[in-house]
């Protein structure tokens, strides 16, 4: 006798497009959004794709994306702190020297950080295992500001990697920073820029690797450091 599947809600699925089986976080933030209003999204994006399909104008599928987005984040509370660490600059920007670290998830190929022990870890088996990187300490991983953008790799189970796989600019500005070095705007920047996954054990990453980073970041000069969070 053939096991009976059991029907999703839709409460279930608009919640799907997190950390599980969908992850396609493009549309994470319906999470975020009541079952009415999630419903109304998806209906008038169905419109709003057909319409476009008609005149071939898919500006409006985007506009409608970011007003899901806009709506869905609007109400998030559990990034806002009412006080942190505040150090004034010493210097005008055009003095400074800077690295850049984001937790975009972005290494070297020819230097894969090996995750959970895995060689070779396809995007989807991070995905299905972000739950077990969330319990790892952060791997950091060192790329040259010359590095070329086909020489770089992006892999993180938190977020949709898609663009930043075509152009690692998207989550990891690394070649942007070195145009502002070239145009004067800072001073010069550190050999390297960082990259890690920020999907991790927090509470490892603050107490234990932070320490570490900063110390690296001093040692080179760095006034300041351009964090870029995925």
């Amino acid at each position: 006798m053939e096991r009976e599947e059991k029907t999703e809600s839709f409460e279930s699925f608009i919640k799907s497009f997190f950390y599980g089986k969908r992850s396609d976080l493009s549309f994470k933030f319906m999470s975020d959004l009541t079952s009415n209003d999630a419903s109304n999204f998806i209906q008038a994006l169905f419109k709003d794709t057909v319409d476009s399909l008609d005149d071939g104008d898919f500006s409006r599928v985007k506009q409608r994306m970011l007003q899901g987005q806009i709506q869905g984040y609007n109400e998030q509370k559990n990034f806002e702190y009412d006080k942190g660490p505040f150090h004034p600059l010493e210097k005008p920007v055009s003095e400074l020297k800077l690295s850049l670290l984001t937790s975009s998830g972005h290494f070297l190929k020819a230097f894969d950080p090996k995750p959970l022990g895995v060689e070779n870890m396809t995007q989807k088996q991070a995905e299905n295992r972000v739950f077990d990187f969330l319990k790892e300490e952060p791997q950091l991983s060192d790329i040259p500001f010359n590095s070329r953008p086909k020489d770089l790799m992006v892999r993180h189970g938190g977020y949709d990697i898609r663009a930043a796989a075509k152009d690692p600019n998207v989550s990891f500005p690394y070649q942007r920073m070195v145009e502002l070095k070239n145009q004067g705007v800072i001073k010069a920047l550190t050999s390297s820029a960082y990259s890690f996954v920020g999907a991790c054990s927090q509470k490892r990453l603050l107490k234990k690797t932070l320490p570490d980073w900063v110390k690296n970041f001093l040692s080179q000069g760095t006034d300041a450091v351009v964090l870029v969070p995925v």
